[in-house]
């Protein structure tokens, strides 16, 4: 017979792992690979328009390679930050109340500062 290394009270309650660790490690993962490359690409392309007037980078965003890789940053860097924040939240914030505010204010200012920023990209795209 196996001994199991859970308590008494967590077999009554039916405690464990919930199984949803996985999914959420893989995906801050695949952002964090994303970002390397999208990084990379971000600052030289900031450092080749250091100099650049307010013209030349609305001209530079219109390019449709441009913009689908500064949205693609933007995605992968926002959702990114979302899965860390949710991380540190639900390892340091105690109170279940506390907790699920902070998860859904975390969601919802990741979503709004997401959208804002892909909307400012696209505002430049289509030059309007």
């Amino acid at each position: 017979m196996t001994e199991s290394l859970r308590t008494p009270l967590a077999k009554v309650r039916g405690l464990g792992s919930a199984k949803g660790g996985t999914q959420h490690f893989w995906l801050q993962r695949l952002t964090a690979i994303a970002l390397i490359p999208l990084t990379v690409w971000f600052a030289l392309s900031i450092a080749s328009l250091a100099s650049a007037d307010q013209g030349a980078v609305q001209s530079w965003m219109q390019s449709p390679l441009s913009a689908t890789l500064m949205i693609s940053f933007l995605v992968a860097g926002f959702w990114h930050m979302k899965l860390g924040i949710q991380v540190v939240i639900e390892d340091y914030v105690h109170g279940e109340a506390a907790k699920i505010t902070c998860l859904i204010a975390n969601s919802l200012v990741s979503i709004f500062l997401g959208l804002a920023a892909t909307l400012s990209v696209l505002k430049m795209l289509l030059g309007s």
